[in-house]
């Protein structure tokens, strides 16, 4: 079974980004993030509706992460490591199956340079190398092209299509669930 110890927070790097802990100094990037309708379009869950409830949303992610449920990263650019431009996490492990769930969020001010794939290949080989999982999935709005996108290009395939199986608003949504495996993880 697998082994799960966030102690201390695991603090990754790549070319230009650090994936470092979320904290306090980050509600209001945060809050951007979890309210944005562009950020949120794809994401079916109610936005948030204030910086106190995402004060809360905070301990919350803080007390996943202590409890060793789930790793939640907060993207800053190396040249900026004090403000938040994204999250990115692994989260829903199933220990006795050594899988885990990715997702992530980017500030649009960002989108379309790359960031978010060099994040992703970041925490792929992190939940691959040092965590030990053997598959990692991702579930998305089959509508979301670019994460789709983003997620191919990692080498995810996508390995279901559930029609209507998620209600929100009131309305049925369809959800496309992606998968790689290490074995088929290409490390760059």
């Amino acid at each position: 079974m697998l082994e799960l110890n966030f102690t201390p927070f695991p603090v990754l790097e790549t070319e230009r980004l650090i994936l470092r802990r979320k904290n306090e100094n980050d509600v209001n990037e945060l809050f951007f993030l979890r309210s944005d309708e562009r950020v949120m379009r794809y994401i079916d869950r109610e936005r948030q509706k204030s910086t106190e409830e995402t004060k809360e949303f905070l301990k919350n992610l803080d007390k996943a992460i202590d409890n060793n449920e789930s790793l939640i990263w907060g993207i800053a650019l190396k040249e900026d490591p004090a403000t938040l431009i994204g999250s990115i996490l692994l989260w829903k492990f199933q220990k006795e199956h050594f899988r885990a769930e990715t997702g992530y969020v980017l500030h649009p001010d960002h989108w379309r340079k790359g960031y978010m794939r060099e994040a992703l290949h970041k925490v792929l080989q992190y939940g691959f190398n040092e965590l030990s999982l053997h598959s990692i999935e991702a579930i998305i709005n089959p509508e979301n092209n670019a994460s789709a996108g983003i997620l191919e290009s990692a080498g995810f395939i996508r390995e279901a299509y559930f029609r209507e199986n998620f209600h929100f608003k009131g309305k049925f949504l369809d959800t496309a669930v992606y998968s790689l495996l290490k074995r088929e993880y290409k490390q760059s």
